[in-house]
């Protein structure tokens, strides 16, 4: 029995938040995948709670993905089971996301130690792997950075001197800038602290966007609640 009234403006915005949903979906996936990218590049000791994390938010967006699918099954059917399960499993995925934002925060400092401790690491294999030579060039062009806490920490580093850093220290980098270097032309600052302020500066606009996805999200739970119990209602008046 196909809902009616009021039930079919409540059937429509479902499937305008369902859309929602997908494109929430899509977006934590695009970020776990980004903030792994990052984090395999730095953090690379095994896994820690931290390092964990962007798993957590790639497995939550390929599950709302699919909760999405059903919901929108369950609403074009007008199904009574598929919209129990849609309510009950988004309702799952927010205690999730609850639990990662959590665990983000109570983590944050222990991120950033292992991310001092792995670029400090990777810093010792800068003249002999080319790979880590690379990421740690980008990093420094990227964030304007040069070492550790500062530029000094090459200093310690097999096949650099005092007067020795990567060219991607110097301010405009060209081939063998960083050979007898002028301190006023590379960066001074150190990556760590530079990520870490680069970091604390995004984490408002991350959280904003929790709160607009779980904002939809009890929507979302309370226009299924509604419709399902129309179609109870319906089921009960055949």
């Amino acid at each position: 029995m196909a809902v009616e009234g009021g039930m079919k403006c409540v059937k429509f915005l479902l499937y305008v938040l369902l859309l929602a949903f997908c494109a929430c979906a899509v977006g934590l996936i695009a970020v776990g995948v980004g903030a792994q990218l990052v984090l395999s590049q730095t953090i690379t000791h095994g896994a820690t709670p931290g390092s964990l994390l962007p798993v957590v938010i790639i497995a939550v967006g390929a599950f709302l993905f699919l909760v999405a699918f059903v919901g929108c099954c369950g609403t074009c059917k007008e199904n009574y089971c598929l919209m129990i399960t849609f309510a009950i499993f988004l309702s799952l995925i927010m205690l999730v996301e609850v639990a990662a934002a959590i665990a983000g925060y109570v983590f944050r400092d222990k991120v950033m130690s292992e991310f001092n401790k792995d670029f400090r690491q990777q810093m010792q294999n800068y003249s002999t792997d080319n790979q880590t030579a690379l990421i740690l060039d980008r990093m420094q062009k990227d964030f304007k950075c040069c070492g550790a806490a500062n530029y000094t920490d090459w200093a310690s580093i097999p096949g650099m001197t005092r007067e020795r850093v990567p060219d991607s220290c110097c301010v405009n980098v060209t081939s063998g800038c960083g050979v007898k270097f002028n301190v006023k032309d590379i960066y001074v600052e150190g990556c760590v602290e530079k990520i870490g302020l680069w970091l604390r500066k995004n984490v408002l606009v991350v959280a904003a966007a929790a709160l607009g996805i779980a904002f939809v999200e009890v929507l979302g739970i309370v226009f299924a609640c509604c419709l399902v119990k129309s179609i109870r209602s319906g089921y009960e008046v055949m």
